[in-house]
C-alpha cells in the first residue's frame, strides 16, 4: 500500500517519523486517550493519524507510544534510528 494513503503511517510529525503497526494494534485506544489530537481508531479498531497530529508535542507523542500495551507505535528519528520501542 502507498504510504501517502495509509492512515496508519509512516507519518512525519516534527522531526520524527511514526508508524502504527496495524498487525500489532489491538484497538486498546490508550494512544487516543493520551494523544487525542494525534490518534483515532478507524472502523477496524486500528489506530490512525489525525490531520491535527502535527499540533501535538513530541513528549505527548512519546507518552502515547509508551501507553500502547502491544508497542504498536514505532518512532524513528530523522536518521532512521528507532527511538521507541
Amino acid at each position: 500500500m502507498n504510504n501517502n494513503t495509509n492512515p496508519s503511517g509512516p507519518r512525519k510529525i516534527g522531526k520524527v517519523t511514526v508508524v502504527v503497526d496495524r498487525n500489532l494494534c489491538i484497538g486498546a485506544a490508550s494512544c487516543v486517550a493520551v494523544a487525542p489530537k494525534i490518534f483515532a481508531l478507524d472502523n477496524e479498531a486500528k489506530a490512525i493519524f489525525l490531520p491535527s497530529a502535527e499540533e501535538e508535542s513530541f513528549e505527548t507523542l512519546l507518552d502515547s507510544a509508551k501507553s500502547c500495551p502491544v508497542a504498536a507505535i514505532i518512532i524513528t528519528d530523522e536518521t532512521g534510528k528507532q527511538i521507541y520501542p
